[in-house]
């Protein structure tokens, strides 16, 4: 079947090897890594002329519009390692109500719910699990917020290992079931995210598992680097102005920029980059922080707490490769109170009918604040990122109710 066409037909492939993201020291590419030898984060190296050559705009436009069509710029090597729960292409949607109510310019919004287990992190997941699975991984272990866990534990089902996921007590059940149902065996710890993740690195020894924290291992950056390859197709190949993306871990932004310069090399884009917007919570804002500071790291926001948990992140592995790229893209850090967060997840909602999730309608919040105190101009292009379904979150009880038995005063309607 041609839809299967990119699971199924092998491809050349072209990475070369790892880089430590902060001193630039190689790694071999074919056996499985955490952090460098520097204790940072590694990236995967691609042969860019090679993919040039290989690829070109027209072929890649006969594929099915999935995320493995990308297949020369992403990591797995042979189609049998590949672990799929079909990753479409999510779809970018205007907000032209909310856009014409603002005065701004045109506002259009990346909804990541679309993909399986119902969030952005089934496309981080899937690379590292389909990568682990080609280094015959048995364990994989990580820390959650919640909807990376969701997406460890279905896509390690489908591939035969075993994940053993921790999370903090607040974690929504809905998110906690998820992980449990879909496979893992699941853990409320009484702390944070980060103390989550202390006991996944005290148990790699012990347990001899596999890290698959955020950043510690190098292949969440290239399914998140997805992101940015369908946005440039999606818009002609061509960036918008600025990009509002909700950050914790920051491996989407992170991914999205190295995207964008491997799309330049292989010359399916030109030199414009957007700016980059990285969005969190004022309860929990170690980036602002470290931004607006001139700082090139971000220690940890102690007494972290917002509605948007996938955004509750004290502090970030690859804090300066997000800085990094906030800095080079000429683009900011903001923060966004719990109020207005909550205020914007409802007007989208009753305006556009759009339903988002806490850590999207922080983006959405962040956008109104900048286009208020002029960081964003009123003629600029801008996307914003919903990275899960609305669906999976608390959502507003409604009382209103009817008796049918009673006369009806339909002057109410």
């Amino acid at each position: 079947m041609i839809a299967l066409d990119n699971l199924t037909t092998e491809r050349s492939t072209f990475v070369t090897h790892l880089e430590c993201a902060a001193t630039g020291e190689r790694h071999d590419a074919d056996q499985p890594h955490n952090l460098s030898r520097a204790g940072k984060p590694l990236l995967v190296r691609y042969d860019l002329p090679g993919v040039k050559k290989a690829l070109g705009k027209e072929a890649l436009a006969d594929r099915p519009t999935d995320l493995w069509r990308y297949r020369e710029l992403l990591p797995v090597r042979r189609v049998q390692d590949i672990v799929s729960l079909g990753e479409a292409m999510t779809p970018l949607l205007p907000l032209p109500k909310i856009a014409q109510k603002l005065g701004g310019g045109e506002i259009l919004m990346k909804d990541e719910g679309r993909l399986p287990t119902g969030s952005f992190k089934a496309r981080g997941l899937v690379m590292a699990v389909s990568m682990a699975k080609s280094f015959g991984i048995k364990h994989m272990a990580m820390p959650t917020n919640g909807n990376a866990g969701a997406a460890l534990a279905a896509y390690a089902s489908r591939a035969g290992i075993k994940t053993t996921i921790f999370c903090p007590e607040d974690t929504p059940e809905v998110n906690v079931s998820e992980i449990g149902l879909q496979g893992a065996d699941v853990y409320r710890v009484n702390g944070l995210i980060d103390d989550c993740g202390k006991i996944v690195a005290e148990g790699k020894a012990k347990v001899r598992w596999f890290d698959t924290s955020t950043l510690k291992e190098p292949y969440r950056i290239e399914g998140k680097k997805t992101m940015g390859l369908e946005l440039a197709e999606q818009l002609g190949w061509s960036v918008p102005d600025v990009i509002f993306y909700p950050t914790g871990g920051g491996t989407g932004l992170i991914g999205m920029w190295k995207a964008f310069s491997e799309l330049e090399a292989i010359g399916f884009i030109g030199h414009k980059r957007p700016r980059m917007v990285a969005v969190q919570a004022a309860g929990c804002a170690p980036m602002v922080r470290a931004y607006e500071a001139g700082e090139e790291s971000a220690p940890r926001w102690e007494n972290a707490h917002t509605i948007a948990a996938g955004i509750r992140v004290p502090q970030a592995v690859g804090d300066f490769l997000i800085l990094r790229a906030v800095r080079e893209s000429k683009g900011f850090a903001i923060a966004v109170p719990d109020d207005a967060i909550a205020a914007g997840l409802a007007e989208v909602a009753r305006e556009e009918g759009f339903l988002m999730c806490p850590e999207g309608a922080a983006t959405y919040a962040a956008y109104k604040q900048s286009l208020a105190d002029g960081r964003v101009s009123r003629n600029e292009r801008a996307v914003l990122f919903n990275c899960a379904t609305g669906l999976k979150y608390p959502l507003p009880p409604i009382r209103r109710t009817l008796d049918r038995h009673q006369p009806i005063d339909y002057s109410q309607f």
